[in-house]
């Protein structure tokens, strides 16, 4: 298999300022500098010219770059910001939805050492990075795949579902049709060589370069998320009803000193993974993490013991020189994540929740669990007001209702305050664990493995049940 190219959606304006900062092609004609193209009734407008599509092509591949001026990063979240942003490969814009689109079209090397730059720091451990590539690298080709079945299958597809009584809702790259993935939170942060890339990073995209990971053959649909909690979620809770093996129920659990030595031993031995279903235990003989000192918290009670303790797991922690490996510097207003607490006021959370959801509830009565996935996070959510009930899911829907920009997770639990006769509370406390959906790859538990001496396919086949570690291409 030959080395792919991926499309990065980057920006979406009605007008889109570039520099060339080198000659590229386009048509057979060279063109360089400053360029401004504009949306005009369905088309493209550039040079007093219209057209459907735009593709700027470099002469010099490795070197030539241009840059996009004002790109909106963290979209939707509390860090949104503009900045100039510059990127190797070709610039192709569409016209999408009443709007142009800026497109990075890039070997698939290239952009990850770009990702692995904007997701991980220049400080956290090779193995870490190794390891974030490799999923890094799993996710898009998966997602790419995907994306082409879905195409050839012709049958459409749908992130939500709605009743009366309901609505369930999922926020997936699908979002995405004209291209393969976004360069912003909601796919993979990618700022092309904005974010100086550093001799580490290189290293660890080399070292594992055209590794995946499979599971039946498949490349791994390999999430990530920033904390989860100190337990794996499973992705059918978090978005379509696919339930993937080697997404499953595991603690992220502390081992000793003596299995740290043994995972030395079998670093190399992906086939050390065994099942004891005797015991009902997954484990991972790296590892030797047992699935069975996890409670079930798909139940309510053993999901409110677990989020309002702190147990023991790799992600537990509040280490400022650990942390700074996976957060950015606006990530890192709080070490309370593993464990968090968000207070509302009556009129501050009806108020919310009527911008974010569009729904006028009245004043809210309760907030009450109604189904939750293998990490205690709600992927079902009863909103009971005063004007109207509803059930939202999954887990982002219920993150960004009850958020300005989302809640951590939605692993929480609900207490009232203050109650009225009349059953209107005055303050709603939600306890939560968890940043993030928590499924796949734990940032921060695998930044604490890397420090703890584990290698990076020792980290993988902790989070990805049962996988494999396969080389696609040179």
């Amino acid at each position: 298999m030959k080395e792919p190219k991926v499309q990065v959606g980057i920006l979406f304006e009605p007008q889109i300022e570039f520099i060339l900062l080198s000659p590229y092609r386009i048509d057979g004609t060279e063109v360089s500098g400053k360029q401004v193209v504009t949306y005009d009734e369905g088309e493209i407008l550039w040079n007093g010219r219209r057209y459907s599509e735009l593709l700027f092509e470099p002469q010099h591949e490795s070197t030539d770059a241009f840059e996009l001026l004002d790109v909106t990063i963290g979209i939707n979240f509390h860090w949104e910001r503009k900045e100039d942003q510059r990127f190797q490969g070709a610039l192709k814009i569409i016209v999408e939805n009443g709007k142009l689109t800026g497109i990075n079209v890039i070997n698939v090397e290239d952009y990850l050492t770009s990702v692995i730059s904007s997701e991980m720091s220049a400080t956290a451990s090779l193995e870490l990075l190794k390891a974030h590539a490799v999923i890094s690298r799993s996710w898009l080709l998966a997602q790419i795949q995907k994306n082409k079945e879905i195409a050839e299958a012709n049958t459409g597809y749908s992130a939500s579902t709605q009743t009366e009584e309901e609505l369930i809702r999922w926020y997936d790259r699908e979002d995405h049709t004209r291209f393969d993935v976004c360069a912003d939170d909601h796919c993979q942060r990618y700022q092309g060589i904005t974010r100086a890339s550093t001799e580490i990073v290189k290293q660890a995209i080399a070292a594992t370069r055209g590794q995946v990971l499979t599971s039946d053959g498949k490349i791994c649909d390999a999430r990530f998320s920033k904390c989860c909690g100190g337990a794996f979620e499973e992705f059918q809770y978090c978005w379509e009803d696919v339930k993937y093996p080697y997404l499953a129920k595991q603690r992220d659990w502390k081992v000793t000193s003596d299995e740290l030595q043994a995972t030395s031993a079998m670093q190399h031995d992906s086939a050390a993974l065994v099942a004891c279903s005797s015991s009902l235990v997954a484990c991972s003989s790296s590892l030797v993490a047992c699935s069975s000192s996890l409670p079930d918290l798909t139940q309510e009670a053993e999901a409110d013991r677990w989020i309002r303790t702190s147990p023991e797991a790799f992600c537990n922690t509040t280490d400022k020189r650990v942390l700074s490996q996976v957060l950015n510097n606006y990530d890192q207003e709080t070490t309370d994540f593993y464990r968090w607490k968000v207070e509302y006021a009556q009129d501050e959370l009806s108020a919310l929740i009527l911008k974010r959801s569009g729904i006028d509830y009245g004043q809210i009565i309760d907030l009450i669990p109604i189904a939750r996935g293998t990490s205690g996070r709600l992927w079902k959510l009863k909103i009971v007001g005063t004007k109207r009930t509803l059930t939202i899911g999954k887990e982002l829907e219920i993150r960004r209702t009850l958020s300005t920009s989302h809640l951590y997770s939605s692993a929480f639990v609900v207490d009232k305050e203050d109650v009225s006769p009349e059953g209107i509370p005055a303050r709603f406390i939600l306890t939560g664990a968890g940043w993030g959906h928590g499924v796949g790859l734990c940032q921060i538990g695998a930044a604490v493995m890397g420090e703890q001496g584990y290698k990076y396919d020792a980290i993988l086949l902790h989070y990805y049940i049962g996988a494999s570690i396969d080389k696609l291409y040179d």
